[in-house]
């Protein structure tokens, strides 16, 4: 199992504007445009929405956010591995640690 550092991040670095590129061009090749409902850049950085990038070392290795929709309820936004990484458990990682953030916030749903 490799090892995996979850930060907050501030949606700055080139590695991860490439990576949310590439997110976004996926959703939108395989949804229909009313049922594309990733966030860009901007919408990642609105204070209701938490974001966090996994890495080992100085690699991506995905990254995933949580958007406060109210005091009760929240949502995982733009879950995201890179292809090359798929199916080493960083998007259980993530997800994971989401929940764990979502359960120390109270909510009541998570959508």
């Amino acid at each position: 199992m490799i090892a995996m550092d979850i930060r907050r991040d501030d949606l700055s670095g080139p590695e991860i504007r490439a990576l949310l590129e590439e997110h976004l061009r996926s959703m939108r090749s395989i949804s229909p445009p009313e049922s594309v409902h990733a966030l860009d850049l901007e919408g990642l950085r609105r204070p209701a929405v938490t974001f966090w990038t996994v890495w080992s070392g100085d690699e991506l290795l995905g990254c995933g956010a949580l958007k406060e929709l109210d005091r009760r309820h929240g949502e995982v936004k733009s879950m995201r591995t890179p292809n090359a990484r798929r199916r080493e458990g960083v998007g259980r990682a993530i997800l994971s640690h989401i929940i764990q953030v979502a359960r120390s916030r109270s909510y009541d749903r998570l959508s």
